[in-house]
């Protein structure tokens, strides 16, 4: 499974900072050579990303090959749209997930290993207001979102991460379950965390390949666990347009 790996870095697009991406063969290889174009990156990743999430969902669900040419890129919610990553060079319209900017309750959310809200968000007021609250996940613990509908006009999600002490990472997830109620969990990336508030580059959730396996629409979840140091993570956006 192809992982993008976060350098902990971040290289400077007009006036803001957007972290570096590890491909996986410069990791391989003990060097730290980056990106220069992560939309072409998010593209590559997509094919191998879906091709193995196919594999993985076509031999779990009976029939699943002739229900794969179903593949609606509709949105399938009336979620409100906004562009929180504008400053940093992506126009893509969003969509906040459930709970994603942690300023009410947490209700649908899944929490362990001490995960729980603190005081103190992204400081960009991406929604339109500077937040009072972000999510901590100390080493070991994680947090899972509400299932989201997804389908292929939703192939990519960002959110904004800290860290709360030296070294912190993040292990983030796509949770979904096939039409015969297997639990599917597939790793998408590890970021590694700054000391400063820092969006992520778009990460992936497949959703052309699990929509297409369940009728043209799909549940997801996302699943983020700290595995080292303490992190913090705030405003989670789900990408609505198909590229």
């Amino acid at each position: 499974m192809t992982k993008r790996l976060f350098s902990g870095r971040s290289r400077r697009t007009g006036s803001c900072e957007v972290p570096e991406v590890l491909s996986e063969t410069a990791v391989a290889a003990g060097t730290t050579s980056t990106s220069a174009e992560p939309k072409r990156r998010v593209s590559g990743h997509l094919l191998a990303l879906t091709g193995a999430l196919s594999a993985i969902a076509i031999a779990a669900v009976p029939g699943a090959a002739s229900a794969a040419a179903v593949i609606s890129t509709t949105a399938c919610n009336t979620a409100s749209l906004t562009q929180p990553f504008l400053p940093w060079g992506d126009a893509t319209p969003y969509e906040l997930v459930p709970g994603g900017n942690f300023e009410g309750g947490l209700a649908g959310w899944t929490l362990t290993g001490d995960a729980h809200t603190v005081a103190g968000g992204e400081p960009y007021a991406v929604d339109g207001t500077v937040g009072n609250a972000s999510l901590s996940l100390p080493a070991g613990a994680s947090a899972q979102t509400p299932l989201v509908c997804v389908n292929a006009a939703y192939p990519t999600f960002r959110f904004f991460g800290r860290d709360d002490g030296l070294l912190s990472s993040v292990l983030v997830q796509v949770v979904y379950r096939t039409p015969v109620g297997l639990t599917v969990t597939v790793p998408v990336g590890v970021v590694a965390l700054s000391g400063s508030w820092q969006p992520t580059l778009p990460m992936l959730t497949a959703s052309a390949v699990e929509g297409a396996l369940s009728g043209g629409t799909a549940q997801i979840a996302l699943r983020f666990t700290a595995l080292t140091g303490t992190s913090q993570i705030d405003d989670i956006y789900v990408d609505p347009r198909l590229k």
